[in-house]
């Protein structure tokens, strides 16, 4: 009975060990996560500010565009660069890019500097984000993995609840240039914490790195989105430019698809689109990014410029769809944990995404923060089921040697989903300014605007300007505004649709109940014995 005692004592206190260790894995993603989520929330309320200082409103979508395009084209690769460097030093490597491009953010001279160092952000994401969730994939099993990716959500929200608030106080009192110096300590703090206390396991495996996967992928991908952002503004649709732009990326990305049969280790093994798990997955996860990213970054435009609150008031009301999204994503996740079950918690939740993207295209205005505020509790509470759940699914069904590249395939569906739709979303609200505008401006006004340097939209958003307006233009600008908003929600609505379909279509399987890395020991201890 002693020796027995002795046995339980030790497997006892080697559990205690574990769920320490695991513990001090996880503090380190909350705070990469806490990091990344300060990236996109301290800074959604500020962008219609930022583009009236120095770009104008035609350009809104570049800005968040650079980071998504520089996510999508890092994320491919970094789940492989890890099995082959380890997570634990590709995760420092994310967080150090993101700061620099933080940094540089802070210090901008210009617009399209400001551009290009959120590119350098965006890189930094593109490690931090697939590989948290390969490292949660590593030492969580799939069954208790719901309430950890549930609490990240969380963290996400948790910061999501603060950041906007926040970043549009710093912005009225102080400058928009502190909402990214605001992101060094948390870097600096992140890096010490994974230093000294993540202890991640891995087997380090030779690999052949698909280069020509990689620059083919991102070639194509990124003509495919200028293309799309320039097509009907800088250039006609028909131009030659807009028609090169698409062929070389229709080219480029043909390409892609060659290389990738032939590949020894492909960025993205085709094979994986033969399960319909991975496939339905990827497309409503696209689906789901989409429209959230179009939420977060043009909601604040409507509150700002057609309502009329300030940059403060624009984030503070942001806050109840935030903190729905906190509530739903831990319930989902340890719904989803207890009972096994994730398929009708994702419908749901795609039902009050697509209520709330209904509501918003009603908005006119004489909408009041009353109606936006409901419209933004209702995409929050479905944010919140979906954001984490799509990843699990695919962890669920995939091997362990597919573990992290079906990770990083899924987060790069959601990079090129939250890219495109923002691409898209942006061409929409340019392409309707032009013709809003003129309904409710005369000639010699918009000429005026212009010649400032603003464009009629954009004078809503600079206080100097709109205090030397007449009351008769700036309700005409907001008139115009309105109507050039509605497509762009609208367009939420036909996205949510698809998910919604993609999500019917997944066959729900039952969650494993043991993590790669504990049933790989439990394999390497049966054949020792």
């Amino acid at each position: 009975m002693t020796a027995v005692a002795a046995r339980e004592g030790a497997t006892t206190s080697a559990k205690k060990g574990i769920d320490r260790g695991v513990m001090a894995v996880f503090a380190g993603l909350m705070l990469g996560s806490l990091v990344a989520s300060l990236n996109m929330t301290l800074v959604a309320p500020a962008l219609p500010t930022i583009v009236a200082e120095l770009g104008g409103i035609a350009d809104y979508s570049w800005i968040p565009i650079s980071a998504m395009l520089a996510s999508t084209i890092v994320v491919p690769i970094a789940g492989k660069l890890s099995d082959i460097y380890g997570r634990k030093p590709l995760y420092m490597t994310g967080i150090l890019v993101f700061a620099v491009g933080s940094a540089l953010s802070g210090i901008a001279p210009n617009f399209w500097f400001l551009v290009f160092s959120r590119f350098v952000q965006g890189a930094g994401m593109g490690f931090i984000m697939p590989l948290s969730q390969a490292i949660i994939g590593d030492i969580i099993s799939p069954r208790e993995r719901g309430k950890y990716q549930g609490v990240m959500g969380a963290s996400f929200g948790l910061a999501s609840i603060v950041g906007p608030a926040a970043g549009g106080f710093i912005t009225d009192h102080f400058s928009w240039r502190w909402l990214f110096f605001v992101n060094l300590p948390f870097a600096i703090l992140t890096l010490v914490v994974v230093a000294f206390y993540m202890h991640v396991p891995n087997e380090r495996r030779k690999h052949a790195i698909d280069v020509w996967g990689s620059v083919t992928l991102s070639i194509g991908i990124t003509c495919a989105l200028l293309a799309t952002v320039w097509g009907g503004t800088q250039y006609a649709w028909s131009s030659w430019q807009i028609v090169a732009l698409y062929s070389t990326a229709a080219v480029f990305l043909a390409a892609f698809v060659l290389v990738e049969r032939r590949a020894a280790e492909p960025v993205l093994p085709l094979r994986l689109w033969k399960s319909s798990i991975f496939t339905f997955s990827n497309i409503a996860g696209m689906g789901v990014a989409m429209s959230m990213f179009g939420a977060i970054f043009f909601l604040p435009v409507f509150v700002q410029g057609v309502i009329g609150n300030s940059v403060t008031n624009s984030g503070a009301i942001l806050v109840p769809m935030l903190v729905a999204m906190v509530v739903t994503s831990i319930g989902s996740g340890q719904l989803i944990s207890r009972t096994g079950r994730y398929k009708i918690a994702l419908l749901v939740g795609l039902v009050l995404m697509g209520a709330g993207f209904f509501m918003l295209s009603t908005f006119d205005v004489n909408t009041t923060n009353q109606t936006a505020i409901e419209a933004m509790i209702l995409i929050g509470l479905g944010l919140g089921v979906t954001m984490q759940t799509y990843t699990l699914i695919v962890q669920n069904s995939a091997s362990q040697s597919d573990m992290a590249v079906a990770t990083s395939a899924t987060q790069l569906s959601r990079s090129i989903g939250a890219a495109v739709g923002l691409a898209v979303l942006g061409t929409i609200l340019t392409q309707g300014l032009a013709s809003s505008m003129s309904k409710y401006l005369p000639p010699s006004a918009l000429k005026q605007l212009q010649a400032s340097g603003n464009s009629a939209a954009g004078a809503v958003f600079d206080p100097a300007l709109l205090a030397h307006l007449p009351p008769a233009i700036a309700t005409g600008i907001r008139h115009g505004l309105a109507d050039a908003l509605h497509p762009v929600f609208m367009a939420g609505l036909p996205i949510i649709a698809i998910a919604f379909i993609a999500t019917l279509f997944i066959n729900e399987l039952p969650l494993r109940q043991t993590a790669h890395v504990a049933a790989g020991r439990r394999k390497a201890i049966a054949a020792e014995e």
